[in-house]
């Protein structure tokens, strides 16, 4: 007699995604966009699950500086540049994110405004501890956090960076939908999207989606012009000057 076949087994979870619009064009009238990511979950059976969405800027350099007082003046402090920091950063997800992950799940996968791999390399030295172990120190000390929530609070206020746990919401039996809001400021560039399925405090699928946000008319030319050819766009820009500087002159002294 023929055994019995193995009983097959069923699929693994997973997610899929997509975004309603994949280019976003600016011209000198932009005000903002509002993006919508929707998607689905598929899994074989009812285990409780969560979405988060992730959605990063291309990157860029952050200089800061802050004022501190000298001889009754207020001055500002030599700046810090920090890198890593996305020009843009959203996380939204279906439930906070501490309710979803562990810390260190979260700080892995950089999910979430405090989990943000920003550095200030320039600030940074090895040095070796008991001999034996060569660590990164950073001569800011203590103050590295200070300055670090300084550029987060910069970019929050710019609308740059967002943190929602109520951001993706189920519409229907697996169905989720996420907005993605770009505000006028919003760096040009390619954006990456990654969306995450959660089950047990980690990921089981996840998806990537790209959004570009490009120039477009006169304000392209010109920042391609700026970019590619930075010694004549300058001295086109100090011709320019100077010809605005003699005709406002002229029209005064006509006057």
């Amino acid at each position: 007699m023929a055994a019995d076949a193995p009983p097959a087994s069923a699929p693994p979870p997973a997610i899929s995604a997509a975004l309603t619009e994949t280019n976003v064009r600016v011209s000198a009238d932009f005000r903002g966009a509002r993006i919508v990511l929707y998607g689905a979950v598929f899994q074989p059976d009812d285990s409780p699950s969560d979405v988060v969405v992730i959605v990063r800027g291309p990157e860029q350099p952050v200089r800061i500086a802050r004022k501190v007082r000298v001889a009754g003046l207020w001055l500002n402090s030599r700046p810090v540049v920090f890198h890593g920091a996305p020009g843009f950063y959203m996380a939204a997800s279906s439930r906070p994110l501490d309710q979803i992950a562990t810390f260190g799940q979260l700080r892995r996968l950089g999910a979430g405004v405090d989990h943000l791999p920003i550095n200030a390399p320039a600030e940074q030295r090895i040095e070796t501890r008991y001999g034996v172990r060569d660590v990164v120190v950073s001569s800011l000390g203590a103050d590295y956090y200070v300055w670090r929530r300084a550029v987060v609070r910069l970019k929050q206020n710019a609308g740059l960076y967002d943190e929602d746990g109520r951001g993706v919401r189920f519409v229907d039996q697996g169905l989720f939908r996420a907005e993605i809001a770009l505000p006028a400021g919003a760096p040009t560039g390619v954006y990456r999207a990654d969306i995450l399925l959660f089950q047990d405090g980690r990921p089981v699928s996840s998806r990537v989606r790209t959004l570009t946000v490009e120039k477009v008319g006169l304000e392209r030319t010109l920042y391609v012009w700026a970019h590619n050819r930075p010694w004549s766009y300058g001295l086109a820009s100090m011709a320019f000057a100077l010809a605005a500087g003699w005709a406002a002159s002229a029209a005064f002294r006509r006057d």
